[in-house]
């Protein structure tokens, strides 16, 4: 078997038979990829815990028809610890690996950015540097923005103009004025607007200025529904 290094942050895990797990990991360098931790979920297992989720780790990977298969597995960043003691991080954090999840549907090619913006957001919320459902928030529409799907919060979608954007349609793309909105438009003040803008950019000296509005998450939720094709369901936990 050809085998590969790499270091990767783990996204979920399945069991398989009595003691193994499939493993998913977002990469550096090989992107997305699935591969069994044999032996993992023994006592006396040589992973240890460094194979959970939200664990970023160096792998050594033997490739395999179907599945690669994990050989070595050494701690890079311990995320998990910190994430897991506290249930808005945590849920955060489910937020975000779901998302890559789904956002990444191949395996074995790079995404470098998606991988560097994982790390970041897991970091951010490890470290409790901001509210943790407003970094999952960032992260879902930084992590979209990045495959090409970025609200156009600037200027009406319809129109081009600049004047009266009191509404946001997430089928028409973003912002609409009064006089062009389509029916499916909701009605966005102009922080909601700004508060919007800055979870895509990651303005965190405004977004912690201000506690979320409800029309701004719901809009993410909506959002990432949109183009992934199928709902967060860790973001439908946090509102229900």
């Amino acid at each position: 078997m050809a085998l590969y290094r790499d270091q990767g942050v783990v996204l979920r895990t399945v069991k398989l038979g009595e003691a193994d797990r499939i493993i998913t990991l977002l990469t550096q360098d090989h992107g997305k990829i699935r591969a069994v931790a044999k032996g993992v979920r023994r006592v006396k297992s040589r992973f240890g815990g460094r194979l959970e989720p939200f664990m970023r780790v160096d792998v050594l990977v033997a490739e395999g028809r179907s599945l690669d298969v994990v050989s070595q597995a050494m701690a890079l960043s311990a995320y998990a610890a910190a994430i897991c003691m506290d249930y808005d991080a945590y849920a955060a954090a489910n937020v975000i690996v779901e998302t890559v999840d789904k956002l990444i549907s191949s395996e074995h090619e790079a995404a470098k950015e998606q991988y560097r913006l994982v790390i970041g957001a897991l970091h951010a919320l490890s470290q409790h540097a901001h509210r943790p459902q407003t970094i999952g928030d960032s992260y879902v529409m930084r992590a979209l923005a990045l495959a090409g799907w970025t609200p156009w919060l600037t200027s009406c979608v319809v129109c081009g103009g600049a004047d009266d954007l009191e509404y946001c349609s997430v089928r028409g793309g973003g912002m609409m004025c009064a006089k062009d909105r389509t029916p499916d438009a909701a009605r966005f003040d102009d922080l909601a607007r700004r508060q919007l803008s800055a979870l895509v950019d990651g303005d965190w000296a405004f977004l912690d200025a201000f506690e979320m509005e409800e029309r701004v998450r719901r809009f993410v939720e909506e959002w990432g529904e949109y183009y992934l094709e199928r709902p967060i369901r860790s973001l439908q936990l946090l509102d229900s």
